[in-house]
């Protein structure tokens, strides 16, 4: 076979240093824009992004040419430059979570990422803590929040 055929589907979750609302809620959808933008620049197969003033979430495919953590850098990096530029103080918390997700369950993923009624109801905190444990992922809620 001459050629590589690999795709990973990732939801990935950062929020603002010390998950504080340091995106004005009237910059948000034009980050959501930028922040897609730059995924697609990794690679084509951004499939959602939503988030909150306090933190982003990516439904992304991943390509097998790209590391995660190299992925995610790129976004903050990136992300975190324009909204300098935009003249708002702003640090991405260091860290991040990232859930393997099943091409079945692509359609509720995304789903969630671009809803915002789930950030009405839940804090970060919390929303970040369901996620880790419905992922199987073992950590103390003072190791996860950091």
């Amino acid at each position: 076979m001459s050629h590589t055929y690999a795709l990973q589907f990732i939801h990935i979750v950062f929020s603002a240093k010390d998950r504080r609302n340091l995106v004005p809620a009237e910059l948000l959808p034009r980050l959501i824009a930028y922040v897609g933008g730059i995924n697609r620049k990794l690679g084509p197969d951004s499939i959602a992004v939503g988030g909150t003033p306090n933190h982003l979430h990516l439904l992304i495919g991943l390509p097998p040419t790209m590391r995660l953590a190299e992925a995610v850098q790129k976004l903050k990096a990136n992300s975190w430059r324009w909204l300098g530029e935009q003249k708002i103080t702003f640090e991405w918390q260091k860290g991040y979570g990232a859930f393997s997700v099943s091409p079945s369950m692509l359609r509720i993923v995304k789903t969630y990422v671009q809803q915002e009624e789930h950030h009405r109801v839940r804090t970060f905190d919390d929303e970040f803590l369901a996620l880790l444990k419905k992922s199987g992922v073992q950590c103390g809620k003072n190791e996860a929040l950091g």
